[in-house]
């Protein structure tokens, strides 16, 4: 279990993190979101080690990580732009690994060849999403108690997102591995993910299992016969968009209880609009304050 709490975090004069808290169950999925800037990459830096906290703790499984050499052997952090030296082969790069991780080197020569990658060629010449399929290897066959990755799916072709997914799903269910996984592939997240993060002004914001917290909002279209305007009707609405007499809404209410609010403006109809996990991101970010002109 992951247990954080009044984690803070600066650089120089620069806070990133304040006063966060999360907990994150054995075996769990966690899509950890944010706007650009947000932080993500410095707590997944921090839970796995490598930063050092300035106030606050970072349990993992009720021991402090940061130069705990027996917790870090338990974590496997995929970075955005992972290191390597200039000529190192996927088929040498294992050895590094094998300094700090058991693992067996057969099975991951196995998931380079299924990603069809040219093993012995040096890994300077390889695209991104190449790179990544190396990394997405290694951490599989590693199998860690705690898989770190940020912006997990970039570089990947729809074909090896799909891999990569089917070996998390499999990796959770067999080790009982906790993922923590940062994208801005929100789509992605929803398809792996049972419950989230929102990471906004250094804490997180926002949290809970992703198909609950969708549940709880409802996205409407209406159509008038006369143009007709968000003062007019005495509703406050979570989001409220326009294009002439097509109003579309958020709001809590399930579609018996709304058609009723709104029956004495007389719409010509009302539908209802499926809510995803990137309708869900921009609802909280926009409640916040941003994303607004």
């Amino acid at each position: 279990m992951i247990e954080i709490k009044n984690l803070s975090k600066s650089f120089d004069n620069y806070q990133v993190l304040k006063d966060l808290n999360i907990s994150i169950e054995e075996g769990r999925i966690f899509g950890l979101v944010g706007i650009n800037g947000a932080g993500k990459s410095t707590l997944l830096r921090l839970i796995s080690g490598i930063y050092n906290k300035d106030s606050g703790s970072i349990l993992i499984d009720g021991e402090e990580v940061f130069e705990n050499e027996i917790v870090k052997k338990k974590i496997f952090f995929l970075p955005d732009e992972p290191f390597y030296s200039s000529h190192v082969t996927p088929y040498n790069l294992c050895d590094l690994y094998q300094a700090f991780y058991d693992f067996d080197k057969e099975e991951y020569i196995g998931y380079l060849n299924d990603y069809k990658l040219p093993i012995k060629k040096p890994m300077s010449k390889f695209s991104k999403g190449m790179k990544r399929q190396v990394f997405i290897s290694l951490a599989l066959t590693i199998k860690p108690k705690y898989l770190l990755l940020d912006e997990a799916f970039d570089g990947l072709d729809p074909l090896a997102r799909l891999k990569f997914k089917k070996a998390i799903l499999k990796l959770v269910e067999k080790n009982k591995t906790t993922v923590i996984i940062s994208s801005h592939s929100l789509r992605e997240l929803e398809d792996i993910s049972d419950c989230y993060g929102l990471l906004d002004k250094g804490m997180i914001t926002s949290t809970g299992n992703i198909d609950n917290r969708i549940e709880s909002y409802h996205k409407y279209q209406m159509a008038f016969e006369k143009e007709i305007k968000e003062e007019d009707f005495e509703i406050a609405f979570i989001k409220y968009e326009q294009i002439g007499r097509i109003v579309k809404v958020v709001v809590k209410e399930e579609l018996n209880e709304f058609s009723e609010l709104v029956k004495k403006y007389n719409p010509l109809i009302i539908d209802e609009i499926s809510i995803d996990f990137e309708d869900l991101f921009i609802l909280e970010v926009e409640n916040r304050g941003y994303l607004n002109d």
